[in-house]
């Protein structure tokens, strides 16, 4: 029998809440610890899960990327063990982080992270996403060898754009955000892994980051101009083989927004796109609002683009890979009328929902398959 931990008798490490989620030591016993591991999942009564989080020592809260409010946690006893019984939906992968007096940490039972102070759950009936490597906070993820100082004349300031050859290089897949892509979900070894298993032609990845997220990924010219007369031209100087003329552009949340409106207004550009949990509850009024804290309920519904959409742009020549969170609710209308107007509109469509909530841990899968798709 192992032994209960200091101050717990035998009977009381017996009635602990863990022996259901395979934890039978007594609570923060070291035979305890040494069997805690990432958050596990247990059917819940009425459907979906109740997942046990795990933090070892002091008070904390366990904080979820865009899903849940924060949810603290409980002392077992007089123990070190602080635990939370969260209930989950159905298919679901999250991002999470131990908040704590100190900071902001990574779970360090979960080998599976995203950058240095985040850990990713997923309920046992989250579908898997192949080609993505579990990285843990230590681990550095690679970077792609060529880089291009971009000084540009019309977005002002200067970035590093990373440039990947996957599978040899081919039609450039220009990723918005490229820094997350980069060092907290590894998007270079994905690719790689997707085109050596055959399911992606080899791409050219663009890594192309934000300095201001909000002004450049707002509907309006000057980015994608930039891109168009400045960027692309550098990428195709780099000496990495680069097909410009079969540009996929992929974009989450405001980026995804971008990247639609490229397709509208930049048709002889961006002709291939791949969005996920895309903003199109934009309108200029919100980018105005000094507040800046969007209503997704108040505006109308698929803001700017759904009213540009509703002029019947001529989109013949568009292929659009839909992407969103099942579990965004006050995203899915905006989403839903955009993907349909489009269609309306002459493009090429595919619908998906991710089982996420508004999380680039839940959008890796559809990043990699849209893409494919877009290049079909």
């Amino acid at each position: 029998m192992t032994d209960p931990a200091p101050g717990l008798t035998a009977a009381a490490a017996t009635d602990s809440p863990f022996a259901a989620y395979g934890l039978g030591a007594a609570p923060g016993s070291d035979a305890f610890w040494a069997a805690a591991g990432a958050p596990v999942s247990v059917p819940a009564d009425g459907g979906g899960w109740l997942t046990l989080f795990l933090w070892r020592g002091s008070p904390a809260s366990v904080e979820f990327e865009s899903w849940s409010p924060p949810v603290p946690l409980r002392c077992w006893r007089d123990t070190d063990c602080w635990y939370a019984e969260v209930p989950m939906p159905a298919r679901l992968r999250v991002t999470y982080q131990f908040r704590a007096a100190d900071g902001a940490y990574a779970d360090p039972l979960n080998p599976a992270g995203a950058g240095v102070d985040r850990s990713i759950a997923a309920t046992p009936d989250a579908p898997p996403q192949p080609h993505w490597p579990v990285v843990g906070p230590d681990d550095v993820l690679p970077l792609p060898r060529t880089r291009i100082r971009w000084a540009s004349e019309r977005l002002g300031g200067r970035r590093t754009v990373r440039v990947h050859p996957a599978g040899g290089g081919g039609p450039v897949v220009l990723l918005l955000d490229g820094d997350d892509w980069l060092h907290l979900h590894p998007a270079m070894t994905a690719f790689d892994a997707a085109v050596a298993a055959g399911e992606m032609e080899p791409v050219t990845l663009v890594f192309l980051p934000s300095k201001d997220r909000e002004a450049e990924f707002g509907c309006a010219p000057g980015l994608w101009e930039a891109v168009r007369d400045e960027l692309l031209p550098l990428v195709a100087e780099s000496g990495v083989p680069a097909d410009v003329d079969r540009l996929v552009v992929a974009g989450q949340s405001l980026g995804g927004l971008s990247a639609m409106y490229a397709a509208l207004e930049f048709p002889d550009l961006v002709r291939r796109v791949a969005v996920q949990s895309a903003s199109f509850w934009w309108t200029p009024e919100w980018a105005a609002d000094a507040a800046g804290v969007p209503d997704l309920e108040r505006g109308p519904v698929g803001g700017a683009l759904a009213a540009r959409l509703r002029e019947r742009p001529e989109l013949s020549g568009l292929r659009v890979a839909f992407d969103v969170g099942e579990h965004e609710p006050r995203m899915l209308p905006h989403c839903e009328l955009t993907e349909t107007l489009t269609e309306r509109a002459g493009a090429t469509v595919r619908v998906s929902r991710s089982a996420a909530g508004h999380d680039r841990a839940g959008w890796r899968h559809a990043l990699l398959r849209d893409v494919a798709w877009a290049l079909a």
